[in-house]
This record gives structure tokens, C-alpha cells and sequence, in this order.
């Protein structure tokens, strides 16, 4: 794949989400997670503006929100992609799966509400958005929408934190 025009060496597909792919690569010797923005419509969810733009704002709106997210290193406007800070760890939906998931790591997302909420955001509350690292919770999607009860932590995202039917179906669907 190349990015900027140079080539990069992609180690894995890490996963894909409603607006992109995201690819585990090794940069100039270090490893970073690169996105590339994808044009598939999702019936759930309306774009208002180019992808990148959007994660680009949600990027600078956490960051100032004081949430724990990747680095972000480099765009590429053209080609539609974006280069971050690799975070190591599993993803929360990992730990849910294998019934590691901690009353002190959903104690962490709720941390992340108190900042968020107050400033009229709401982040994507699913846990493969989130990455446990060296006692940290990392939020490693940018994505921020304007806050709404509906889909607050506690009304919709809690839903997939547990062992609940709903994270259940999830797993029957996988």
C-alpha cells in the first residue's frame, strides 16, 4: 500500500468500521495503525462531510476534551487515509469475549462520559473502539457526534460491556 507515495509494509488488517479500514503497518521502522477511508454506505449512519474532514475535527474535539486517544501523525488527503499511534493491548470487546472485562475498566469509560458529556459529545460506545493498555483505556476511533440520551454510554454502549443477550447475539452473528 502506499502512503504520501511511499510504500508501506502492511503486517495486518486490524478491522473495519463504518468509515474505513484500519491496517496495522510498519512506518519508517515503527508500527501505527493506517486508516483508509471507504465510500460504503451504511444504513445507520449518514455522513455529513468527507470522512477524513470528520475525523479530523472529532480528533481535535477529543483531544481537547482531554479523552485518551492515538497520536495522529500524518493524513493523506488524496487517497483518502490517515496514519495514527499503534496502541497495543486487546480491545475491550476481546476482554468481554473472554470474561476479563473489569468493574475498573468500565469505571474508566465512565470517566471518559464525565468529560464528554458536559461539552455535548458522545463518542462510539463499542467496545472494539477501545483498547486496554498499561492500566489506560484507550478510545482508538476519533468519531464524536453531538451528545444524545439515545446513544449515551449508559442507554446504548453499557449493552455491549457484559456478557448481556445483546453482546451474546453479537457473538452468534460473528
Amino acid at each position: 500500500m502506499k502512503f504520501k507515495g511511499q510504500e508501506i509494509d502492511v503486517i495486518q488488517l486490524l478491522g473495519k468500521g463504518k468509515g474505513g479500514y484500519s491496517y496495522l503497518v510498519n512506518y519508517e521502522g515503527r508500527l501505527c495503525v493506517l486508516k483508509k477511508f471507504h465510500n460504503e454506505e451504511v444504513s445507520y449512519y449518514t455522513f455529513s462531510s468527507p470522512k477524513l474532514e470528520l475525523e479530523l475535527r472529532d480528533y481535535q474535539r477529543l483531544k481537547n476534551a482531554g479523552i485518551l486517544i492515538p497520536e495522529l501523525y500524518l493524513t493523506d488527503s488524496e487517497n483518502q487515509m490517515l496514519l495514527k499511534q499503534y496502541i497495543p493491548g486487546p480491545t475491550c470487546f476481546d476482554l468481554v469475549k473472554n470474561g476479563l472485562m473489569s468493574d475498573e475498566i468500565v469505571s474508566l469509560v465512565r470517566a471518559m462520559c464525565k468529560k464528554l458529556y458536559p461539552i455535548g459529545l458522545n463518542i462510539d460506545y463499542y467496545p472494539t473502539n477501545f483498547i486496554y493498555s498499561k492500566n489506560e483505556l484507550y478510545y482508538i476511533d476519533y468519531e464524536s457526534n453531538q451528545y444524545s440520551d439515545e446513544w449515551n454510554f449508559e442507554n446504548w454502549g453499557i449493552k455491549y460491556w457484559s456478557q448481556t443477550p445483546e453482546f451474546i447475539e453479537v457473538l452468534k452473528n460473528e
